[in-house]
């Protein structure tokens, strides 16, 4: 741990650089919406790794109003910010930041990033404005927060992907890390929604793994089509029982995100799925 104490600060940006001027180099961030699990606290285990012994982790909570593209997942998105700093404070976390919307966001705010290439498919593309206000607000975190390497997860990938396009169009001075899923024991990707979903819809999520692989299976055996993978995945999915509803299955390049017919080069193949109103999001690399 770089300091002696843990620091949680709940103030406005322009009062951070006291609180940040005590932490050692290399800063590594950590931006979360709060609602931790164990796929947070394995980002910030790796971010600890990425720190070393003498560099310090900011890990900050912060749910972002401008990515929510509906007014109930915001209100419904969960909110355990207590329970979310005691774990930061088990992790050896060097300081949290808790800002209010109010701090971050100023009344009469005009500007926000927007990309205009990555986002055209999945989530950017049934999510309208979801991306706008993703790149704004990890722009922001970044200059608020002076770190010189950032960790994301590799299960929202076109964020990654994203934000990786980000740094590099905008020449921001950051190190970006993806760190591979962490899964529950039967498949499931770890996310704050899981804890939305029925005991027997959380069992039954675990077929969009299953699919996933099946697909990147077949890949392997040979298949190299896209629409005959999507199909074999597909079909997986559709044989639950529960009520469930596709919002996208798509392979893509794995760089630019665009459709490709044929799987002759590194790829995704990423999958949103609704169980009732809680939306599932996964993907596998192929390729």
């Amino acid at each position: 741990m770089a300091i002696s104490s843990y620091m949680k600060v709940s103030v406005n940006a322009s009062e951070l650089s006291h609180h940040l001027s005590k932490l050692p180099p290399p800063r590594v961030l950590v931006p979360t919406m709060g609602a931790l699990h164990e796929g947070h606290l394995a980002l910030i285990t790796q971010a600890r790794k990425l720190a070393g012994e003498t560099g310090s982790v900011i890990v900050s909570i912060f749910v972002n109003p401008t990515q929510f593209d509906k007014e109930e997942d915001l209100i419904n998105y969960p909110k355990t910010l207590d329970t979310d700093l005691e774990k930061c404070r088990n992790q050896s976390v060097d300081l949290c930041f808790t800002p209010s919307a109010e701090s971050i966001y100023h009344p009469d705010h005009s500007l926000r990033v927007i990309e205009s290439s990555l986002t055209q498919q999945l989530c950017g593309a049934t999510r309208p404005g979801h991306f706008d206000g993703v790149c704004t607000i990890v722009l922001k975190l970044f200059n608020i927060t002076q770190a010189s390497i950032a960790i994301f997860g590799k299960k929202d990938y076109q964020q990654l992907a994203v934000i990786r396009r980000m740094v590099r169009d905008l020449n921001v001075p950051i190190q970006i890390e993806g760190l591979e899923t962490v899964r529950e024991n039967n498949g499931l990707a770890l996310s704050s929604r899981n804890t939305r979903l029925s005991e027997a819809q959380r069992r039954d999520a675990s077929r969009i793994r299953r699919a996933l692989l099946a697909a990147k299976h077949a890949y392997q055996q040979g298949q190299q089509s896209t629409s005959k993978l999507i199909e074999i995945a597909q079909q997986q999915i559709q044989e639950s029982q529960q009520s469930i509803r596709i919002d996208y299955l798509e392979i893509l390049d794995a760089e630019s995100l665009q459709p490709i017919s044929s799987v002759t080069q590194a790829a995704v193949m990423a999958a949103a799925v609704f169980y009732g109103e809680v939306r599932l999001i996964d993907n596998i690399e192929i390729g």
